[in-house]
């Protein structure tokens, strides 16, 4: 557990250990510590957990290449509803990453809470099915184009029910870009 700095290390053995138990120990240790400081993580201005995905709030979002608005605007959304990573936080200003990688900051009012998802724009051209129900046996409800943004109503850690203009349903959750693998979202 992340909780206890101690519940993770190992009891004193009345034998002493071999020299590679010993470095397999000591490496299992550091991975278990890094992985709860990066567990851990949470923004110097909200104290919320970084990374977080979000969506953004209007139609036009400038992405500057520094938390200011004296630093360059390097791209431009156009795209309301758009899930991006919150990767870091400076005052009122977001670091921000899209699906496709590209990183930049925003002002915190751009930004809205709301939780979306674009259907695998690792796949493009494809469709995907929507389901009825979280079963890749159910009924179909709709075909999805990659690219299409839905809104996240429910993620179990395998599949997430999302809606948008004319579609309600099921979409397995490694199909999304803006939800977590196994992430639950309620």
């Amino acid at each position: 557990m992340c909780n206890s700095q101690d519940s993770h290390r190992p009891r004193v053995s009345p034998r002493p250990p071999s020299r590679t138990a010993s470095i397999i120990v000591a490496a299992a240790m550091l991975l278990s510590d890094a992985f709860c400081a990066a567990a851990q993580q949470v923004g110097s201005a909200t104290g919320l957990p970084v990374p977080r995905y979000v969506s953004l709030k209007s139609d036009r979002v400038n992405l500057r290449e520094g938390p200011s608005k004296e630093h360059r605007t390097s791209w431009v959304f156009q795209r309301a509803g758009l899930p991006v990573e919150i990767t870091g936080e400076f005052e009122i200003w977001r670091k921000i990453r899209d699906s496709e990688g590209t990183e930049g900051w925003v002002l915190h009012s751009l930004l809205s809470g709301r939780r979306t998802g674009l259907v695998a724009p690792w796949k493009k051209g494809e469709t995907l099915t929507l389901f009825s129900e979280p079963n890749a046996h159910a009924a179909v409800k709709a075909r999805l184009q990659t690219g299409v943004i839905g809104n996240i109503r429910t993620c179990d850690g395998a599949w997430c029910r999302i809606f948008g203009d004319g579609f309600d349903g099921y979409l397995l959750q490694a199909d999304l870009w803006g939800v977590y693998p196994n992430e639950k979202v309620e």
